[in-house]
C-alpha cells in the first residue's frame, strides 16, 4: 500500500482550509511535484477530513485554487506507484516565492 503524501504530523502544521484568506504573504507549509510530469503543488491550507487542499499550482499556468490530495493518493494507489510525491526536504516559505 503506498504511504499517504499527507501525514498526520504533516497535516497538523497545516493551516486549516479558509485559514490564511486574509493573510498577504501565506506560507507554503507542503511542497508536492510529479517527478516526471513537471507539475508542482503548493500547499497552504489543508484539511485532513477530506483531502482537499488550497495553495498555488505550477503546471501548464501558474495558480492560485484547491485540489485533491485524496485523489493523488487514489491516482498512485491505481497506477501502484508515485506519481506525485512529497518533497520531503521542503521546508515553508511564502507561497509567493514560487509565482
Amino acid at each position: 500500500m503506498q504511504e499517504r503524501l499527507i501525514p498526520d504530523e504533516v497535516a497538523a502544521a497545516i493551516p486549516a482550509l479558509g485559514a490564511t484568506e486574509e493573510c498577504e504573504a501565506p506560507l507554503a507549509a507542503v511542497h508536492l511535484f510529479t517527478p516526471a510530469g513537471g507539475w508542482d503543488w503548493y500547499l497552504t491550507e489543508y484539511d485532513p477530513e477530506t483531502g482537499e487542499a488550497f495553495g498555488l499550482v505550477r503546471g501548464i499556468e501558474t495558480e492560485w485554487g484547491y485540489f485533491s490530495v485524496s485523489e493523488m493518493e487514489g491516482l498512485n494507489r491505481s497506477r501502484g506507484a508515485s506519481l506525485v510525491e512529497r518533497d520531503l526536504h521542503f521546508a515553508p516559505r511564502p507561497a509567493r516565492e514560487f509565482e
